[in-house]
């Protein structure tokens, strides 16, 4: 059967204000390359991805095409567009210029995504049409009131972490987020929780990383060198 066409939508139009940098997270330097360079070079030698989507902050365009995309001869990176005021919004953009076949939906501060984990992605996406990347919890968990009282401690064995990527029918995920976006009040915070809120899809977990972290803070990045020197 013949693989159905496979893009890479990747969010790189965040902020960062928990950094406390005036350069926004996605362009730090790790390893003497912006942290947004390696989930991009993970995408584009991927067996797997046929088109990538860069998704970057309004203005910031020109920057993204010079200094990542042709400095680092990503020649995946189709189309480079600009982001929303929220994540949601970005990947409503994204998914707005996707083609039919499956899309992976991946943060672009995670620099640790591999090709074992976008093959991973693509079994469980062939199988079940919605699928995150995630591992379980190392910690209890604890389920707290609006008083940070303890109201209830999930049994460890059924708590994942959820990650990125996370990889849909391209249909599936496009009409859910049409459906979002015709809300007058959006709380949602990954696109696994679109696909369950909007359509009532089941999303299946697929094994991620440990090491596949989100750079959000100062200590996040020296984690992040750590793990890019372990794997040099």
């Amino acid at each position: 059967m013949k693989k159905k066409y496979c893009t890479a939508i990747v969010l790189a139009a965040g902020s960062g204000k928990r950094m406390g940098t005036k350069v926004r997270k996605q362009y730090l330097l790790m390893g003497g390359r912006p942290v947004l360079y390696y989930s991009l070079r993970a995408f584009e030698k991927s067996g797997v991805i046929d088109e990538i989507i860069l998704v970057c902050g309004p203005g910031e365009e020109p920057y993204c095409r010079q200094e990542i995309v042709e400095r680092y001869g990503m020649s995946k990176v189709k189309k480079i567009i600009p982001g929303g005021a929220e994540r949601y919004n970005s990947v409503w953009n994204g998914l707005k210029e996707t083609k039919a076949g499956y899309v992976y939906i991946h943060d672009g501060a995670r620099p640790f995504v591999d090709e074992e984990m976008i093959w991973r992605a693509h079994e469980c996406v062939s199988e079940h049409h919605a699928c995150a990347a995630g591992m379980p919890s190392k910690d209890t968990v604890k389920i707290a009131d609006s008083e940070n009282t303890v109201i209830q401690t999930p049994e460890r064995s059924s708590v994942w972490i959820v990650q990125t990527p996370q990889v849909f029918d391209t249909e599936l995920i496009k009409n859910a987020y049409a459906m979002l976006m015709e809300e007058d009040e959006i709380t949602v915070t990954d696109d696994a929780m679109v696909a369950e809120r909007m359509l009532g899809s089941a999303v299946r977990l697929f094994e991620g990383s440990y090491e596949n972290i989100k750079i959000t803070t100062p200590e996040d990045l020296e984690t992040a060198e750590v793990f890019l020197k372990r794997r040099s």
